[in-house]
C-alpha cells in the first residue's frame, strides 16, 4: 500500500502543479506580445515560432531551441490539434490573431502554452508510473493499476472499464489521459466555487 501512496503523492495536483504548471505559466507571462492582433500570416507564422521555441528553450529543454521549421511546425500541429476540438483549423488561429476575436493573439499563445504544459504533464505522469509500476511484474502492474482505479476511479471516465485493471497494466496511457481530464474537470469545478 505505501508504493500507491507514493504514486498518488506525486500524481497530487498540487505536486504536479508546483513541479510543473507554475513554471509554465510563469513562462506564459513573461513573454511580450507587441499587440494582440497580427497583420499578416507571415508575422503570425514568426510569432508562433518565436513563442514555441522561447516556452520550449525555458520549461522542455531547459535551454536547447530547435530549428524554426522544428518550432513553428510543432506549434502549428498544436494549435490544429486544439482548434480542431472548437471545429476550426490553423486558419481559424490565424483569423482570431488577425481580426483581434476570441482573445486575439494573446489566446493563440495561450493555447500553445497550455498545449505544451499539457504534454509536459503526460510525460510526467507516464514517469511517475514506470517507477512505482514494475515492468517485469504482470502480477504487481496489475495490482498497482487496480489500486490506482480504485483510489481516483470516480475521477477517471467512463471509458475506463474500471472492473479490468489488466486493459491497463500494458499501457496505461489512456489511464493517465482519464486522469488528467479529471484533474481539469474537478480544477474547474473548484474554480467556479
Amino acid at each position: 500500500m505505501a508504493a500507491i501512496n507514493s504514486l498518488m503523492a506525486e500524481l497530487d495536483e498540487r505536486t504536479i502543479a508546483s513541479r510543473i504548471g507554475i513554471a509554465h505559466d510563469e513562462v506564459r507571462m513573461q513573454y511580450h506580445l507587441g499587440s494582440n492582433t497580427v497583420n499578416n500570416f507571415d508575422q503570425f507564422s514568426n510569432i508562433i515560432t518565436d513563442y514555441y521555441n522561447y516556452h520550449y528553450t525555458n520549461c522542455v529543454s531547459r535551454g536547447g531551441r530547435l530549428a524554426a521549421s522544428e518550432a513553428y511546425g510543432r506549434a502549428k500541429e498544436l494549435l490544429e490539434r486544439e482548434y480542431r476540438k472548437r471545429n476550426g483549423d490553423i486558419v481559424t488561429a490565424f483569423n482570431d490573431a488577425h481580426d483581434g476575436t476570441n482573445g486575439g493573439m494573446r489566446n493563440v499563445l495561450d493555447t500553445i502554452a497550455d498545449g505544451l504544459k499539457l504534454e509536459t504533464i503526460e510525460r510526467y505522469m507516464i514517469d511517475v508510473f514506470d517507477r512505482y509500476v514494475a515492468p517485469n511484474s504482470w502480477d504487481d502492474k496489475v495490482e498497482m493499476i487496480r489500486q490506482f482505479i480504485s483510489y481516483c476511479g470516480s475521477m477517471l471516465s467512463s471509458s475506463i472499464v474500471v472492473t479490468q485493471p489488466q486493459r491497463y497494466a500494458h499501457d496505461y496511457s489512456g489511464l493517465i489521459k482519464s486522469y488528467i481530464e479529471g484533474l481539469q474537470r474537478t480544477s474547474a469545478m473548484f474554480r467556479r466555487m
